[in-house]
């Protein structure tokens, strides 16, 4: 998954990038009432907005181990959870927070917030180890630090 990344100068990049971190900034704090509001106060489409948003991130400086929230989809059956969490766990990464919708289509969409602080394994490793898990799916990095 992380070879898909690149670390790149903001000087050389459109500043539209720029602009979508500044609306997800808004919106994450309160300022901005909806995107449609915070879009228009920075500047851009929501259509650019909602183009980039989930492929730009910032370094973050917040001390102490790194921090990854993946996201995902999980059949709704026996075990499949728990299957997930034992992944996780062998990695060496802990568990912040778990979000979990209910079952729509026999599917739930499900979020996890990770501490990779103790993590014996690279982030690649983990993800690839998550997808392989009989029941999940479309496992994608939305966040980093």
């Amino acid at each position: 998954m992380l070879e898909n990344y690149l670390i790149v100068h903001k000087s050389i990049l459109p500043d539209y990038y720029e602009t979508v971190l500044a609306v997800r900034r808004r919106l994450e704090s309160g300022q901005g009432k909806d995107v449609s509001q915070a879009c228009r106060e920075a500047g851009i489409s929501r259509s650019t907005y909602y183009k980039y948003k989930d492929f730009i991130f910032e370094p973050s400086d917040v001390e102490g181990g790194r921090r990854a929230v993946l996201s995902m989809l999980l059949e709704h059956e026996p075990g499949v959870l728990s299957a997930l969490l034992q992944c996780v766990s062998a990695a060496g990464a802990s568990v912040l927070t778990i979000d979990q919708s209910l079952p729509i289509h026999e599917k739930a969409s499900v979020t996890l917030a990770l501490d990779l602080g103790s993590m014996t394994v690279p982030l690649q490793k983990l993800t690839d180890g998550i997808e392989a898990v009989n029941g999940v799916e479309n496992v994608r990095l939305i966040a980093i630090e």
